[in-house]
């Protein structure tokens, strides 16, 4: 019998093996696909190294540090910038101090007014003072009541903190928990943004390194009898002292009997392939106009080799799940990007991919953490494992799953470190 089996090899269950393994429980992970990761994994396709969506890494994350070998993972930073597109016309904003080349382009641009630049800034200095966690507690309001409290205009929200944030929470409406961009804009000063080099699979691959993982086996069914838990497997039954159940809330939900779902946010991503060099821009570009697309980025300017040798690789960002066939999809985005490049340099865009992610997070408004669900279960010896106990990202999920883990080894020191710490 095993001392813990942990249903889910997302990043929170991974963090959990590996935590319990290294306190020498014995433990095994079952994933029903083949692939490890959940929603942070990577695929080859034509020869092109695409990531499950747009991601990227927040190196400042805590949990990250605590848990991932950075230097291993090799990774690449994403300049700390971006590029604002409107039509044909592309401006830069960006810290200058680690993007120096952004500089002309900051002072000059107008994109945002020398008030709303003079306003960043003294956000940046006011959000470095506390601990980044001590961002997530206090009064809570949506981000754009926070970001027009702080005297933003119009133009700075539409222009820059739709589109850029619009990625992280996949809503442009800017009704996210002000809390959590707090938390997000401080992480960002501290460690940036980056990708590692072979692309986002690496890290629960390294998560995994030396843990049991059983891929393409199922779990239908979890039955407590008290000093044990029986799971009914595709492979048949398995019996062990504890459980962690660390699938997707829709899943866990079936498995527990619970409603652990907090909604979902679904999100579509496009990839493209180019023979030759369309745009030397390794910046996040932003559209600051009405339209599917809300962000892209020529990744193979960033990660030269994740692509054949003298390609060049666009990934498109489109909020939700539009309702249109991808082949109606792919030729709406093709019509935007036009509009930024001309016609005939999209006519020669190969498209690799269109993929939907249904579940890509949760909605996250203000006050969301009071009704998110904890660890416990209704089922004696059965734990959650999840992002949906905490934040919807990287750091919530492996956060969520050194909780669980810390519950089965009566780790005091981890049970009381607060959330986002």
């Amino acid at each position: 019998m095993h001392d813990t089996v942990i249903v889910g090899a997302g990043l929170a269950g991974l963090t959990a093996a590996r935590i319990l393994g290294r306190a020498g429980r014995r433990v095994r992970v079952l994933e029903a696909s083949a692939v490890l990761g959940g929603r942070v994994r990577s695929r080859v396709v034509d020869g092109f190294t695409l990531d499950a969506g747009y991601q990227v890494l927040f190196p400042g994350y805590p949990a990250v540090r605590r848990n991932l070998d950075l230097d291993a993972l090799e990774l690449v930073p994403i300049p700390p910038s971006a590029a604002v597109r409107r039509g044909r016309r592309e401006d830069v904003l960006g810290d200058p101090r680690r993007d120096p080349a952004a500089l002309p382009s900051t002072l000059t641009t107008g994109v945002l007014s020398v008030a709303d630049k003079l306003r960043v800034g003294r956000l940046a200095l006011e959000l470095l003072a506390p601990p980044p966690h001590t961002l997530l507690i206090g009064p809570d309001e949506t981000t754009e009541s926070y970001l027009r409290g702080q005297g933003f205009s119009e133009a700075a929200l539409n222009n820059f903190f739709r589109p850029f944030f619009g990625g992280i929470f996949l809503r442009r409406e800017l009704d996210t928990s002000a809390r959590l961009f707090r938390y997000y804009f401080r992480m960002l000063i501290d460690g940036g943004a980056a990708l590692p080099r072979v692309g986002m699979g690496a890290i629960p691959q390294q998560l995994a390194a030396g843990v049991d993982v059983q891929v393409n086996v199922r779990v239908t069914a979890l039955t407590a009898h008290g000093s044990h838990v029986t799971l009914q497997t595709s492979n048949g039954e398995l019996d062990a002292r504890s459980v962690i159940v660390a699938t997707d809330p829709n899943a866990a939900a079936g498995l527990l009997g619970q409603d652990v779902s907090r909604g979902s946010l679904g999100s579509t991503y496009l990839s493209y392939a180019a023979d030759r060099a369309i745009d030397d821009q390794p910046r996040l570009l932003l559209n600051a106009e009405t339209g599917l697309i809300n962000n892209a980025q020529w990744l193979s300017n960033v990660l030269p080799g994740r692509v054949p040798p003298g390609q060049q690789l666009l990934v498109v960002s489109v909020l939700d799940l539009p309702l249109l066939e991808d082949a109606a999809l792919d030729a709406r985005v093709r019509g935007e990007l036009a509009h930024w490049y001309g016609e005939a340099a999209v006519s020669g865009l190969r498209t690799l991919a269109v993929e939907r992610i249904p579940h890509a997070q949760y909605p996250q408004p203000p006050g969301y953490v009071a009704t998110l669900p904890g660890h416990a279960t209704g089922l004696p010896g059965v734990l959650l494992a999840s992002e949906v106990t905490s934040m919807s990202g990287i750091q919530g999920a492996m956060e969520s799953g050194e909780k669980a883990a810390a519950i089965l080894l009566d780790d005091l020191a981890a049970l009381s470190r607060p959330r986002g710490a």
